[in-house]
């Protein structure tokens, strides 16, 4: 079965990788930033050779992102950085290949141990099974 594991962050804590930190969201230092990469190195390690990894990204600050919708008369609206105040949005992401729930639970569990700073935000690991059955039609 396929599965989307998601994690999240936000503005302030893309800033806080950078070392600007705010109030929740403590700067991170180089030793810090090096621990994190080291373990998502890892596990993304374990998955390729488990076959268990078809992709994974880290995705780009939340203030790069743009809203496109279509007002009433079909218009484009765009709307740049709609992400500015929000609290948590997808920060990466792996599209994993696992025998089982469980079997992804344990990869989630592994990833939501992540160093991060003291006093950083807790983000949950969302894990959502990919529907390769589609739409019904009836």
């Amino acid at each position: 079965m396929k599965y989307l594991v998601t994690v999240q962050g936000s503005q302030a804590d893309y800033e806080a990788m950078a070392g600007r930190g705010s109030p929740g969201s403590p700067a991170w230092d180089r030793a810090g930033m090096q621990a994190m990469f080291d373990h998502m190195n890892a596990v993304d390690e374990e998955l390729a050779a488990n076959g268990e990894l078809l992709d994974a990204q880290g995705l780009a600050a939340p203030s790069t992102a743009r809203f496109v919708t279509v007002d009433d008369d079909g218009n484009a609206v765009v709307t740049d950085d709609p992400y500015a105040a929000a609290e948590g949005v997808v920060a990466g992401y792996w599209l994993l290949e696992c025998a089982s729930l469980e079997r992804v639970t344990e990869i989630a569990a592994r990833v939501a141990r992540c160093p991060a700073p003291a006093g950083s935000p807790v983000y949950p690991v969302i894990v959502r099974q990919v529907d390769e059955a589609g739409p019904e039609v009836g």
